[in-house]
């Protein structure tokens, strides 16, 4: 397993990933490819954005995307924002997403974040004990959501 930082070239394979496996709100097939790897490009070269990836044989199998937001609070600490943990169902419960979220976590703590917030849209008991196990506590805040 190879765990990097999306790049441009990724745009397929996520574009895969993202329609057969994010199950609570997939994105719109008309979506255009240039888009997409415009996108990844932007968030290559962003230091305070990543997709990260998880390739297994040349093919990305999982991903999770972070943002460091910087903050004037915590002795002006930033924290990290996690979104959008994917892993293709053939290679789940193999630690994939696991890896992912550690890098995530290494990578915040290099840059000096106090906390990582995740937020996930599924009730499922499976995905909420994956993610305590994988240190995130539940329920300790409240998430509020507006749609825009």
């Amino acid at each position: 397993m190879t765990i990097r930082k999306a790049r441009y070239t990724d745009a397929n394979d996520l574009k895969v990933l993202y329609f057969d496996y994010l199950t609570q709100f997939p994105p719109k097939e008309e979506q255009d490819m240039s888009l997409w790897m415009q996108t990844l490009d932007k968030f290559e070269k962003d230091e305070n954005m990543y997709l990260l990836v998880a390739e297994e044989d040349g093919k990305v199998i999982s991903s999770v995307q972070m943002a460091i937001i910087q903050s004037l609070t915590h002795n002006v600490s930033p924290f990290a924002v996690v979104e959008n943990v994917v892993t293709h169902i053939n290679y789940r419960n193999k630690g994939y997403a696991s890896a992912l979220l550690e890098q995530a976590t290494e990578i915040a703590k290099e840059r000096r974040c106090y906390k990582i917030f995740l937020e996930t849209g599924s009730n499922k008991e499976s995905t909420l004990n994956f993610y305590r196990n994988n240190g995130f506590l539940i329920d300790e805040k409240h998430s509020c959501l507006k749609r825009l």
